[in-house]
């Protein structure tokens, strides 16, 4: 019944062999925060500031694949696209997947004024 020394040994919480074998998972886990957590984190915030910068006029895709052009914010959760002459639809801010265009605020005044003078043409003939 003599207690062997070889097992008195070791026994310290921080041990070298157990900071040893749990360095792999925290490894393990530095890989997977920095390829894997840290860019989806970046998009889904890149993502959320798209969303909230959609204004009057944006060339929108639709999660569903629908082509439009923001015609009217509703609401913070709701855009009216138009998809067509005459067609427009509601649908949520949410299922929009990405800006294709922003209009040119300077291109979009010169546009304005061609019409104006054009309408001041049609009129006076």
């Amino acid at each position: 019944m003599l207690i062997s020394t070889a097992y008195a040994q070791g026994t310290g919480l921080l041990d070298q062999s157990a900071l040893i074998q749990f360095l792999p998972l925290v490894l393990i886990f530095i890989v997977f925060y920095f390829l894997l957590i840290r860019p989806q984190q970046k998009k889904a915030k890149d993502q959320r500031a798209m969303l909230d910068a959609l204004r009057r006029g944006d060339r929108v895709v639709t999660g569903g694949g629908i082509l439009g052009t923001v015609s009217k914010v509703v609401s913070p959760e709701e855009v009216e696209i138009d998809i067509a002459s005459g067609v427009r639809v509601k649908v949520l801010r949410s299922t929009i997947t990405s800006v294709l265009a922003k209009p040119d605020p300077a291109a979009a005044r010169e546009a304005a004024k061609e019409k104006e003078g054009a309408r001041r043409e049609a009129d006076k003939v």
